[in-house]
């Protein structure tokens, strides 16, 4: 099999991957975004009710700019929704916020897979510069050791990705069964939620392939210049 068709078919294949998943999550999250929920609830409405009912009245909602730029700071104890998604109405901005309160939640049970997450982020904030520094000081200097220490950094990053599944599966899990116990949403819109949120997953699921193929693209790189 040819070198150089291997190489660049698996480096089209990652672009291929991670164009994908960012395209079906904008397509979905964009459907729904533009969707009005029954109750016309905002995202903020809705995690504050739901923050408050777990017992986290400690946890604050804040507007924050950017697309999609949610997420649920542990150390701050806050819950950081896009405008859109925190004065929206949409059936998007309610199942997103809902989303991070199942993050704030998982933090409050100690959910194992999120403690391990924690953990590992000060090594990826390393690895993720460390790791390609590595592999393009070893090719400069011609040490292959330098160039497989990079390599193994890239791995912490796949484990990394690996931990981060479950934290976001179980978070969408939880912020289901909020939803339908709160009746938030309607069956046929609680259906609609779990699209958004599904696809929203299937990005961490793309990462995870990307990842795993630029290691083996590596591998074979260098693997063979071993030979």
């Amino acid at each position: 099999m040819n070198y150089y068709f291997v190489v660049y078919g698996l480096t089209l294949t990652s672009f291929i991957i991670t164009v994908l998943a960012q395209i079906l999550v904008n397509v979905i999250y964009n459907q729904y975004s533009h969707v009005r929920n029954e109750r016309n609830l905002t995202g903020e409405y809705a995690a504050r009710h739901i923050l408050d009912k777990n017992g986290l009245k400690n946890v604050k909602v804040v507007e924050v700019n950017g697309y999609l730029s949610d997420h649920y700071d542990s150390r701050k104890k806050e819950i950081r929704l896009s405008r859109k998604n925190y004065r929206g109405t949409s059936i998007a901005s309610v199942s997103v916020a809902c989303h991070e309160c199942g993050h704030a939640i998982q933090d409050k049970d100690g959910y194992l897979f999120m403690k391990i997450r924690a953990s590992l982020v000060p090594i990826v904030n390393f690895s993720s510069y460390a790791g390609y520094f590595a592999i393009l000081l070893g090719m400069l200097f011609e040490n292959i050791n330098l160039i497989w220490s990079g390599i193994l950094l890239e791995v912490v990053i796949l484990l990394f990705q690996l931990v981060t599944l479950p934290v976001e599966i179980n978070a969408s899990s939880r912020a289901l069964k909020e939803l339908d116990y709160a009746h938030f949403l309607t069956s046929k819109e609680l259906g609609r939620g779990k699209k958004v949120l599904t696809a929203a997953a299937f990005t961490y699921v793309a990462s995870i392939a990307t990842t795993l193929i630029q290691i083996f693209r590596l591998i074979f790189m260098f693997g063979k210049k071993e030979d």
